[in-house]
C-alpha cells in the first residue's frame, strides 16, 4: 500500500493546533488534507475558529464544520497551515499553483506562525523550475506581461479552458519562467516595482517551519534559519 506523503506531512502540521487558536486555511492539494483532519479534530471537540485563502478551501472547511469567521472579526491569526509549490532550506517559497498567492500571503503575513507541509518532489537547492505565479490587474496587462519579459523570464497567461484564468480576486495570472532564481529578495523586489502587478508568489521570510512528507513514510521538518 503507497504512502499519501501529503496527507502525512499534512495531518502532522494538524497537531500544531491547539485549543482556542485561529487558523489560517491554505489552499492546494496538500491544504486539502490538513483541512480535513482539522475537521475530523473539530468533530471530537477541538474548538478553533478559522479563515480560508480561497473560495475553494471555504467551501472545505463549511462542509466539514470547521467554524469560519470574518476577517473583520479578528486581528490576526495563531496558525496557518499551507502547501508550497517550491521551498528551499531557507524556507523561501513560491506559491500560487493553485491561483490563490495574493489571498494565501496576506493571511501568512497576518499569522504569528506558518508552517508549510509539502511533498519531497517539492523541496529544492534552488527556486524556479517551477514558473513563477505572478499575479497582475487585467487592465493593461499586456503592457504589465511585457515589463515582466524584461526581467529574464517567459511570461505566459494562465489560461482555463479557451479563456484566460481568473483568480478569486478577478485578476489574472502570469507563470513566469526564470530558470534557476539567485536572489529571491532581488526579484521580489523587481516585480513589486512594476505597475500592474498585483502580488507574486515568492514568499520570503515567512515560513516558520515546513513538514516534508517522504514516500518511505518519515518526515523531515525544516525550521527557518536551520539552512542558512
Amino acid at each position: 500500500m503507497s504512502i499519501n506523503v501529503k496527507q502525512l506531512a499534512a495531518e502532522k502540521a494538524v497537531e500544531y493546533v491547539k485549543d482556542g487558536m485561529k487558523v489560517g486555511l491554505g489552499t492546494g492539494s496538500t491544504a486539502y488534507w490538513a483541512i480535513r483532519k482539522l475537521g475530523e479534530r473539530v468533530k471530537e471537540g477541538l474548538q478553533i475558529t478559522a479563515v480560508a485563502t480561497s473560495v475553494a478551501s471555504e467551501e472545505q472547511a463549511r462542509e466539514l464544520g470547521i467554524p469560519l469567521v470574518g476577517f473583520g472579526d479578528i486581528k490576526g491569526l495563531d496558525l496557518t497551515i499551507d502547501g508550497a509549490d517550491e521551498l528551499n532550506h531557507d524556507l523561501e517559497l513560491i506559491k500560487g499553483g493553485g491561483g490563490a498567492l495574493l489571498r494565501e500571503k496576506i493571511v501568512a503575513r497576518n499569522s504569528t506562525r506558518m508552517i508549510v507541509v509539502a511533498d519531497e518532489s517539492k523541496a529544492v537547492g534552488t527556486l524556479g523550475q517551477f514558473p513563477l505565479p505572478v499575479e497582475i490587474v487585467p487592465f493593461a496587462w499586456e503592457w504589465t506581461v511585457a515589463e515582466l519579459a524584461k526581467l529574464g523570464c517567459t511570461p505566459e497567461l494562465r489560461r482555463s479552458g479557451d479563456a484566460l484564468y481568473k483568480t478569486d480576486n478577478g485578476n489574472y495570472i502570469a507563470d513566469c519562467r526564470f530558470g534557476a532564481i539567485a536572489s529571491a529578495p532581488e526579484l521580489a523586489a523587481s516585480l513589486q516595482n512594476i505597475t500592474g502587478v498585483v502580488e507574486h508568489g515568492l514568499f520570503i521570510g515567512i515560513a516558520a517551519m515546513a513538514i516534508v512528507g517522504k514516500p518511505d513514510g518519515s518526515i523531515e521538518v525544516i525550521e527557518r534559519g536551520q539552512g542558512q
